[in-house]
């Protein structure tokens, strides 16, 4: 999969993906908005060029507040969210694979999780695994937000099911007929250790 080229497809407003794209930042503003007072971490799994967070910062008051860390396996894009993050000291881009629980050590459990791009390129067994390893992921109150294709098989309200199971509660779901799925959970349980050494996926397609 070309990586590069499939992102570009944000640069055009009329796309699903930049659609999307916008209602992410909205509940990533919205997010922050309802944050707590202090330090604000953020995790980002598979950020690609970490538009979603870095557009929102930019002007965010709660900006110097962030403490971020973007983890991307495609070096093209992570250079570019380097780039992208070079006017922001407090985010952290790492090249590398996104779904090992090291990545995230020092930095978790998290104020706000990005789970965007992965749930429509791995398989239902690892959009389970990885929602059960949220609550390792979010801190008490923090927030996940996740994508996911509506195309048949359309799992997302399995998806909200199985985040709802693990101590989270719905926030905001993107409508059916949007063409394109975005959903906010909060974490109302007790954060769990971070169990390191563990894969939560693995890709399988370029899907969305």
């Amino acid at each position: 999969m070309d990586w590069k080229t499939w992102h570009e497809r944000y640069d055009d407003p009329e796309s699903e993906l930049s659609r999307r794209l916008e209602a992410v930042k909205e509940q990533v503003r919205a997010a922050l908005d309802r944050a707590p007072a202090g330090p604000l971490p953020v995790v980002s799994l598979c950020a690609g060029q970490g538009r979603d967070l870095l557009e929102v910062l930019t002007d965010h008051p709660r900006r110097a507040d962030v403490q971020a860390r973007l983890v991307e396996l495609d070096p093209v894009l992570a250079a570019s969210a380097r780039e992208r993050a070079a006017d922001f000291g407090q985010v952290e881009v790492v090249t590398g694979d996104a779904s090992l629980t090291d990545q995230y050590v020092g930095l978790v459990p998290a104020e706000l999780v990005l789970l965007c791009g992965i749930f429509g390129n791995i398989t239902a067994d690892d959009i389970r695994r990885t929602v059960d390893a949220s609550p390792q992921l979010c801190r008490t109150g923090g927030t996940v937000i996740w994508t996911r294709h509506r195309d048949d098989p359309d799992l997302v309200p399995s998806i909200c099911d199985w985040f709802e199971a693990r101590g989270f509660e719905r926030v905001w779901l993107s409508d059916r007929d949007a063409g394109f799925g975005v959903g906010v959970h909060r974490h109302t349980g007790v954060p769990e250790p971070l169990i390191t050494g563990q894969s939560l996926f693995s890709f399988v397609s370029g899907g969305v």
